[in-house]
């Protein structure tokens, strides 16, 4: 099926989509910081750019979009009807990356924290930033 898009409208969109500085990721980074935790932000050294690392607590945060990271059972996770093919290639190789990242993250010490956009929506957000601190602290 072709795009619905010309390729004009579709080239505008898809430059707009920010892979840092996302709405979610600065709801948890402002969280963190009013609860006194310091970090640093996409360390290039870290295999797959955490967006969050916690040095002190040798802990990175991953916060992922659902539709980018092909976040299984999730209602924000459905794939497009026009080239479904490249969507699910682009999706699979995502989610390869993000397991090559972990385990090698795993394998030099560090503490892996992954948060899905669906939970940090406002009727799972509470919840899931309580557990995020619980989280650091006792990873």
């Amino acid at each position: 099926m072709a795009d619905v898009h010309s390729k004009e409208t579709r080239s505008y969109n898809m430059s707009r989509i920010r892979s840092k500085d996302t709405k979610p990721e600065l709801l948890v980074r402002r969280f963190l910081h009013k609860n006194g935790f310091r970090y640093r932000l996409h360390v290039k050294d870290l295999p797959g750019k955490p967006d969050i690392v916690l040095p002190k607590y040798k802990t990175v945060v991953f916060i992922h979009g659902c539709f980018w990271h092909g976040h299984e059972g999730c209602k924000y996770f459905v794939v497009p009807k026009t080239r479904t093919e490249w969507w699910l290639n682009k999706i699979g190789n995502n989610t390869t990356n993000d397991l090559n990242s972990e385990n090698q993250l795993k394998n030099a010490g560090w503490k892996i924290i992954k948060l899905w956009e669906c939970e940090i929506k406002p009727s799972l957000r509470a919840e899931t930033l309580k557990n995020l601190i619980v989280g650091i602290k006792h990873c």
